[in-house]
């Protein structure tokens, strides 16, 4: 009550809620701004002597061939892969967490990223899709990309149809779909692991290699899919913000305002998880964006689903753009696997979130 007077008298609640909906607007537009900023250094920096003057003329076209070759083929396809999947892999996460009703929620928990490994290590004992490059970047590359990807995104769809199959006999009881997404996730980690043990040297290192996560690995055509699939997943959390909002409130509650809840789990989780198998199939695993960022979100937006989808993408893609723009400058031109940093950060973070207190749900 305390904060709520001002000289003396109650803030009135339309004033106080048009000032919230105005501090939420005004964090979004602080992160776009940070993210512009973030994305003009992003493409100034790398292993040559390319200014951030020299990386803007280029992105319009002007300059030297080597700069436009630069920007268009490498640092700028990186970019927009990792602003893509950060913004899919936290929105993703922000539905998985509010659907389930359950903090942990997240691609790791749900078994989707270890299914993933699983049809990669398919891929490349079974079908020979791994081989060694003799490089001073990479040891590893594939000989088709296209059938580890296919065969990752495949296994983490089977994995996630299991689930929802599961919770759908089950009346789609968040408990049922995050028990099933553990037992999911632990047999396909066993599946790996008995992969591994067969695989030879170079095969070994190529599983490894895949799970580190990399932005590097997309073209043109494989970022107009991701962000076709990752942008209508944010448009379509957003919309939904209402019937979310409802579920906070508990399912009998929502259901009283004519919430189909059985529905909307359901088909929250199948959309979650197609952007996740997707971005996922394409770059590796990257650990801890979709848990953490919406509880940073949360802490500061508030649980409105209306600006936490929204904000938690714009957020996730600022949080993986400095990740990957850190892991290929920091001891350049080596490029650290982006996974590494990102569990480096979000796993402090999100100790640091569980000592101040438990989420509101």
């Amino acid at each position: 009550m305390c904060e709520k007077m001002k000289n003396g008298r109650e803030e009135d609640p339309l004033r106080a809620y048009r000032k919230g909906i105005a501090a939420r607007w005004v964090f979004m537009g602080a992160v776009l701004l940070l993210l512009a900023i973030a994305i003009v250094v992003s493409l100034g920096l790398g292993s040559s002597d390319m200014t951030a003057e020299e990386a803007l003329l280029a992105l319009f076209g002007k300059g030297d061939e080597a700069s436009l070759t630069i920007i268009w083929r490498i640092r700028l396809p990186r970019v927009l892969t990792a602003l893509i999947a950060g913004a899919g892999l936290a929105a993703a996460g922000a539905s998985m967490q509010t659907v389930l009703r359950n903090p942990i929620a997240s691609p790791v928990t749900l078994g989707i990223s270890q299914s993933a490994a699983f049809g990669a290590a398919f891929a490349v004992v079974v079908l020979g899709a791994g081989t060694v490059q003799s490089s001073m970047v990479d040891a590893v590359i594939f000989d088709n990309m296209y059938i580890v990807s296919i065969c990752a995104f495949a296994a983490s769809m089977i994995s996630t149809g299991v689930v929802i199959l599961l919770a759908r006999f089950k009346r789609a009881s968040p408990e049922t779909m995050i028990l099933a997404g553990v037992a999911m996730g632990s047999l396909a980690t066993a599946g790996t692991t008995a992969i591994e043990y067969f695989a030879d040297d170079v095969q070994l290192s190529s599983i490894i290699f895949w799970t580190f996560g990399d932005m590097g690995r997309t073209g043109w055509e494989e970022i107009l899919l991701l962000a076709l699939v990752s942008l209508s997943a944010v448009g379509f959390f957003s919309l939904n913000g209402w019937k979310y909002n409802s579920m906070d409130a508990g399912d009998e509650t929502a259901e009283s305002l004519g919430v189909n809840t059985g529905r909307v789990r359901i088909v929250g989780m199948g959309v979650a998880s197609l952007v996740t198998a997707l971005i996922i199939s394409f770059v590796g695993i990257i650990g801890f964006v979709g848990l953490v960022v919406p509880h940073i979100v949360r802490k500061i937006v508030g649980g409105d689903q209306r600006f936490l989808m929204p904000a938690s993408a714009l957020t996730g893609a600022f949080l993986l753009l400095i990740s990957d723009t850190v892991a290929r400058t920091v001891i350049s031109p080596v490029v650290l696997p982006v996974g590494i940093l990102t569990s480096f950060i979000g796993a402090p973070l999100f100790i640091y979130l569980v000592i101040r207190g438990k989420e509101h749900w």
